[in-house]
């Protein structure tokens, strides 16, 4: 079965073309730390034939984020393109597509549309069935995209510019929500402390670059945790913390204390994170950890992660870079899994999008 999937969420346009496997097959996947007694049985997993992924970072820079309906335009203008080199670089015809998948939510709501119309209109054009997937739940199965046979229960860390949030995976195709950000999420706490900077955008990777070799302790960040010991999230006082530290200390664009003061900001984001995983993991007892989304990129949180999943003797996964960010291969592998457990020859053209979760 070939499947071509759109994704259109928040800033980048992107299609991949994926094919069921006919048979397991090996994969170079980068896995953090497997205990061996622990190491999961392979299973088969989706050929990812092409996945194509457009940016829209120099569209935003000027502005120090995304705006929505400068994103929407981007995607009206470049989607058709998109579609049309993904399925040239896989080698396939639109004719031979057997299946449809679309991100319906959450992100963007105009950018959303643009995605999910454009996918309906192939599927009805072609008469072949549409599946509809969440964007969150995509992330999530990126992990298994790259490795599968994953041992269940799983616990799942998501970090992005728009959302975190832990997941507990009990079997496939089940996500239950332990925790989420109350207000900030991490990638946009990080964004908005260089913007305030004027580091650049996306504020993250400028973040870790000008922060390498920087010292993580020079100032001193206490770990938010809220007050009724849930799992939640909560970055904005973190972030009102390090703008107190910006305007106390006079820390400009061009300090010599920059490096240190990165550092440490992106360290204590490191950890709130970690430690809410941590707690998580002593509560559902899981038998795999995994870490997705486009922050799962940052050096300092893989580096957290892997030392946590040491400590507690549990597989640890991350998918590679490129199915980090929002991407259209995770939406097609997890429309393929959704597909084959409810297989509907018919094209549903009433999916609707979603802006949250």
């Amino acid at each position: 079965m070939l499947v071509l999937a759109i994704e259109t969420s928040c800033d980048e346009t992107s299609a991949a073309v994926l094919r069921t496997a006919a048979q397991e097959r090996g994969h170079a996947p980068e896995v953090l730390f497997v205990p061996p007694a622990l190491v999961p049985e392979p299973a088969a997993a989706p050929d990812v034939l092409s996945n194509i992924v457009l940016s829209q970072d120099e569209v935003h820079a000027p502005y120090g984020g995304v705006v929505p309906e400068l994103a929407s335009r981007q995607h009206i203008k470049t989607i058709a393109v998109i579609v049309s080199e993904g399925l040239s670089r896989a080698g396939v015809a639109l004719e031979k597509i057997d299946l449809y998948a679309v991100t319906q939510g959450p992100g963007l709501i105009g950018s959303l549309l643009i995605g999910l119309s454009f996918a309906k209109g192939l599927a009805y054009y072609h008469k072949k069935p549409l599946v509809g997937v969440d964007h969150l739940e995509a992330h999530l199965e990126a992990c298994f995209l790259e490795n599968p046979g994953i041992e269940y229960p799983v616990l799942g860390l998501l970090v992005s510019g728009g959302h975190t949030a832990l997941y507990l995976m009990e079997e496939p195709l089940s996500y239950k929500l332990l925790g989420r950000t109350r207000d900030d999420a991490a990638g946009e706490a990080l964004d908005k402390i260089a913007k305030f900077l004027g580091l650049g955008y996306p504020g993250g990777p400028v973040i870790e670059k000008l922060g390498r070799g920087g010292d993580p302790k020079a100032f001193p960040f206490a770990v938010p945790r809220t007050k009724d010991r849930s799992l939640d999230f909560s970055f904005s006082g973190l972030k009102t913390a390090a703008l107190k530290h910006i305007r106390e200390h006079g820390i400009v664009k061009d300090d010599a204390r920059l490096p240190d003061f990165l550092a440490s900001f992106e360290e204590v984001v490191a950890r709130t994170l970690v430690d809410n995983l941590r707690r998580a993991a002593d509560a559902v007892q899981p038998r795999s950890l995994v870490l997705c989304g486009g922050v799962a990129r940052n050096t300092r949180l893989r580096a957290r992660f892997q030392d946590f999943a040491r400590d507690a003797g549990l597989p640890a996964y991350i998918p590679s870079p490129k199915l980090c960010t929002d991407n259209a291969a995770m939406v097609g592998a997890l429309a393929l899994k959704k597909f084959a457990r409810r297989p509907d020859p018919a094209t549903d053209l009433d999916l609707d999008a979603y802006a949250r979760a």
